[in-house]
């Protein structure tokens, strides 16, 4: 398959998902994460006059997490393994889209993407309510630089020690390695799945 026509079909599924929950392809930012250099802690706030950006036209920021406080404007994340993050202060109406992966974390990302939440929009820790995605467990994928925790774990680990309650963070458990209804990178390059893709996760907030 060319590279057009593998676009063009990524475009496609985006927009099918998108539909599916009454946002359009054109109204939403993709959090587009590339592996390279030395930062993995890349947050900026986006807003409605970005939007389309990396969905309908090529990305212009590369980025583990994107803020707003643009109603109406989907922050779009694609994700196999690791973890996506849904932020949010109900307070200042900032919603934020992050991925938890072994780069940032390592980089204690889930403690920095939190003092970014604060230094750029004045929210408080305690007000942050958060929802972190399916992801890889331990069994599968341990983390070996925090004593082959999970990634779950561990971001629970940075989130609570920047400030955030326990009690404000919402986890799905379930192990996207063991999990047939969910993609897994991981498993298909061990040769244990037949097909390899992603999941996604969109936040947006409504007037």
């Amino acid at each position: 398959m060319s590279k057009d026509v593998d676009t063009e079909q990524r475009r496609k599924n985006r927009q099918h998902f998108l539909e599916s929950q009454g946002i359009k392809l054109e109204q939403s930012i993709l959090v587009h994460l590339k592996y390279e250099g030395d930062d993995y802690c890349r947050y900026y706030e986006v807003s409605s006059e970005q939007a389309g950006d990396g969905m309908v036209f090529d990305s212009s920021i590369v980025a583990d997490a994107l803020f707003t406080r643009s109603k109406r404007l989907a922050l779009f994340l694609p994700v196999a393994d690791c973890v996506g993050a849904v932020l949010y202060d109900p307070t200042l109406q900032v919603l934020g889209l992050a991925h938890f992966g072994r780069h940032n974390l390592a980089q204690l990302g889930g403690t920095k993407v939190i003092e970014f939440m604060n230094q750029e929009f004045g929210c408080s820790p305690s007000n942050v309510q958060i929802w972190l995605s399916p992801a890889a467990g331990r069994e599968n994928y341990p983390l070996y630089d925090f004593n082959n925790r999970s990634l779950h774990e561990v971001t629970m680990s940075q989130l609570s020690a920047s400030g955030v309650a326990v009690s404000n963070i919402q986890v799905d458990t379930r192990d996207t390695t063991k999990d047939p209804s969910f993609f897994s990178h991981s498993e298909f390059l061990k040769g244990n799945r037949s097909t390899d893709g992603r999941q996604a996760v969109v936040a947006m907030m409504l007037p």
